[in-house]
């Protein structure tokens, strides 16, 4: 599981353990961050995730949380708001990714932001990273000091979670400590298993062919609502989802 994981998206490094999404993501918080520091995430009614920094969440409670949002005449991320609050907060780090955002993430951009002010750079691709695997959306590898993904998204495996990094040792252990013993006990190790499966589904050439036909459908999706007069949010989709505004 952990070559495949690897193979896959690129990586040096993969922990194949977390049980979820929510888990690896504060596995990476537990490992990189201190009680108190600052996070600069995605804010939840504009499109990002409970663990980004939400109020009712462990990551909004135990950690500062600064939210960054949409343009709302465009509904597309207002990168220079990003990078204002990055330089007014400081943050230890910057989480970049999404629950509901139709649109391709300027990784690049986060990067040279998370650099103008000394942060890291955490990735959630959970709701992409199967498109990922199959190069028809960005991969945040080569940017991000740490990503995080879920394995029954568009990767279609079983619930699970995944980390994924480029090689630092340091970060590695830390890592690897967070989420065993830091965050969960012992791996689930049928599920491990069927994540074995599923990244060697996705190494196979019919996954992106899959994959594309997925971007496909939701487009068509979308323009027939758009015929229709309906407000879909940015306009399209450049993935898997889209959203109707009903404000």
């Amino acid at each position: 599981a952990i070559d495949r994981a690897r193979q896959l998206f690129g990586a040096d490094y993969a922990n194949v353990q977390p049980h979820s999404g929510s888990s690896a993501n504060a596995a990476v918080y537990l490992a990189l961050l201190n009680a108190g520091d600052t996070i600069l995430g995605m804010s939840l009614a504009h499109g990002g995730h409970l663990t980004h920094g939400a109020k009712v969440s462990s990551s909004g409670k135990l950690y500062n949380a600064v939210q960054y949002g949409l343009d709302t005449a465009t509904g597309l991320i207002d990168y220079d708001e990003v990078e204002r609050l990055a330089v007014e907060h400081k943050p230890k780090m910057i989480v970049a990714g999404f629950s509901a955002y139709s649109k391709t993430l300027d990784f690049p951009r986060f990067r040279a932001i998370a650099d103008k002010v000394g942060a890291l750079l955490f990735v959630d691709m959970a709701h992409v990273a199967g498109l990922v695997a199959a190069d028809l959306y960005p991969n945040p590898i080569p940017f991000a000091d740490v990503v995080t993904t879920t394995t029954h998204k568009t990767l279609r495996g079983p619930r699970g979670g995944l980390i994924l990094a480029r090689a630092n040792e340091e970060i590695e252990k830390k890592l690897n400590s967070a989420v065993f013993p830091g965050a969960q006990g012992g791996p689930l190790m049928h599920v491990i298993a069927a994540k074995a499966v599923c990244f060697k589904e996705a190494l196979e050439p019919g996954f992106k062919d899959y994959q594309a036909q997925v971007i496909r459908n939701a487009k068509a999706m979308a323009e027939v609502f758009i015929g229709r007069g309906y407000d879909v949010v940015s306009g399209g989709t450049d993935n898997h989802l889209m959203l109707i505004s009903l404000v």
